[in-house]
């Protein structure tokens, strides 16, 4: 079973180094790793070029953004199961292993899903953050999350789903999975921590910096699901699924309640310990 996994990167040399090294450093033997920089000038271009044989290919063109250069890494893989990491991210040790190993007991299975730590800009642990078990409808209602660092999915469900949508600039990976779902990909959750997420002030989840771009995606991808738009009745059944939400994951209703939501929280310093990998 070969893992492809694809990492866009773009000035965001700071981390580059970690999210590489996290990748290079699995222990499992069929590993396929593709960088995509469509024009850093921050210096990651000669970070890639350092790890340049410990990464299998490397695509310096330009594209029109996050999406369409994921698309450009998946248009040249080769592996079974594909996965993606952004620049800032990280995936913790042995992950791989496990997902092949996930994906070896469950076959009908087309995506899997794992929990990530959250990381601050120094590498800190401020939390952990979990996957949902997937639900088109717990979708529509804004109540359903994948971690996308620990997100791995088949080839066939990915081109099936025609890959990310590149005009999507805000959610492009939350509207692959609902994309791969209405197509008939079957979903799966491991209770395990399997990667690391990284918020800052210069990522979209810490800085909120695309609040409209991220309500208009919400608003469309209602109707992708539901095939009608919202109405006022919708309002009380958000509460109603984010309610089962909790009730069906404890573990995550206390992480939010001990450390405040992940969405616009780059402030949060209650850390917990130092990430160990990828040093």
């Amino acid at each position: 079973m070969k893992f492809s996994i694809v990492t866009i990167s773009f000035n965001q040399a700071r981390f580059l180094e970690q999210a590489i090294r996290s990748v290079i450093a699995q222990d499992y033997p069929d590993i396929e790793y593709i960088v995509v920089d469509p024009g850093s000038t921050d210096g990651s271009r000669k970070i890639i070029d350092h790890y340049r044989d410990r990464i299998s290919k490397v695509i310096y063109d330009q594209d029109n953004g996050p999406a369409d250069g994921l698309n450009k890494g998946f248009d040249i893989a080769t592996g079974d199961i594909y996965g993606f990491l952004n620049s800032d991210d990280v995936l913790l040790p042995n992950t791989i292993q496990k997902a092949a190993k996930s994906f070896r007991q469950r076959p009908d299975l087309d995506v899997i899903s794992g929990h990530s730590l959250i990381l601050d800009s120094e590498g800190k642990i401020v939390r952990i953050s979990h996957s949902d078990h997937f639900s088109l409808r717990s979708t529509a209602y804004g109540c359903c999350v994948l971690m996308q660092a620990s997100t791995f999915f088949k080839k066939d469900a990915y081109h099936l789903s025609g890959g990310f949508n590149i005009d999507n600039r805000s959610n492009w990976d939350g509207e692959l999975f609902v994309d791969m779902a209405l197509k008939g990909a079957k979903f799966g959750l491991i209770n395990d921590v399997w990667g690391g997420y990284r918020i800052h002030a210069d990522s979209i989840t810490g800085s909120k910096k695309l609040d409209a771009s991220i309500q208009i995606y919400r608003e469309k991808i209602f109707i992708k699901i539901m095939k009608r738009d919202k109405q006022l009745f919708d309002n009380l059944l958000s509460i109603v699924y984010r309610l089962a939400k909790h009730i069906k994951n404890p573990s995550g209703l206390y992480q939010r309640l001990a450390h405040g939501p992940v969405y616009g929280n780059v402030n949060n310093k209650t850390l917990l310990s130092k990430i160990t990998n990828s040093r």
